[in-house]
């Protein structure tokens, strides 16, 4: 074992402690996959992230990303807050945007002041889902098959299955029952009032070996979801979305769609514990 540059960072939040916190070990060389699941479990957050030099020569830098019991081809918050950290390490990209090379490819992230923004990677599957789908998570979230007012595949890397309730409030009494929701990866969004902050209240609940957990703030979730949204004329070409308001968080997730058609999700990032670790 040897010790390691780690970082500890919250994730679309400028407050600490009331975002998502990511692991990052900034060294991952050498270690292999057991090793770096092995660290993933202990840390027992959500994500942790172990960077590495790229093979893509277009690429800054080149992540790999745990959740417990899984690697991942691509997770957004684990995006930003590692791009976060290697900034924060000195990390200088070579040209306008930084580049990370990741399980689904490069991701370009770009600096909007104090936020971080990586473009959506495109979507692996979208359409309706089934109706079966549809009405096993209904029953699964405690609710009626009428409550679910529009649904869509968003899988990006991680499976999502989403389903857009008639208000942010009923997204917030949602009671979801793991039995009934077994192997499934769902997002719950609902609009807000009009003199909300935000224009979305969006939930997160995925599997993590056998339990059914809920994810603070879901960078690939909200970006699948704006592409199915903004796509569909549900949702403007630019908004702010809250997410972790259930758990005691005050997460923020900021959509642009720009001219190009490529839609951007941002957040603030700080560092909550800097130090050494070993591995």
């Amino acid at each position: 074992m040897t010790q390691r540059a780690f970082q500890q960072v919250d994730v679309f939040t400028e407050t600490p402690y009331l975002g998502n916190p990511l692991a990052v070990v900034l060294d991952g060389s050498g270690l292999s996959a057991q090793a770096m699941q092995q660290f993933t479990d202990w840390t027992n957050l959500s994500e942790c992230t172990f960077v590495l030099p790229p093979t893509d020569a277009g690429a800054d830098y080149r992540v790999r990303i745990f959740c417990p019991g899984r690697e991942l081809p691509f997770a957004g918050h684990p995006t930003l807050g590692t791009c976060h950290a290697w900034l924060q390490a000195g990390g200088q990209p070579r040209g306008e945007h930084v580049v990370q090379e990741c399980g689904v490819g490069l991701v370009r992230i770009r600096r909007d002041g104090a936020r971080l923004a990586f473009a959506a990677p495109p979507l692996r599957r979208s359409g309706p889902l089934d109706e079966a789908d549809v009405a096993l998570i209904a029953r699964g979230l405690g609710l009626t098959r009428g409550d679910i007012v529009a649904h869509a595949w968003c899988e990006n890397g991680p499976p999502w299955r989403g389903v857009m309730l008639r208000t942010a409030a009923q997204v917030l009494t949602v009671r979801p029952d793991a039995t009934v929701l077994a192997g499934l990866d769902i997002g719950v969004v609902g609009p807000q009032l009009p003199d909300a902050d935000t224009a979305f209240e969006v939930r997160a609940f995925f599997h993590t070996m056998d339990a059914l957990s809920e994810d603070p703030v879901t960078g690939s979730l909200n970006a699948a979801v704006a592409q199915w949204l903004i796509g569909a004329g549900l949702a403007p070409e630019r908004y702010v979305a809250s997410q972790g308001t259930a758990m005691g968080r005050a997460g923020r997730v900021h959509i642009e769609r720009d001219a190009a058609g490529t839609i951007w999700v941002g957040g603030a990032s700080v560092t909550c514990i800097s130090g050494q670790v070993m591995l």
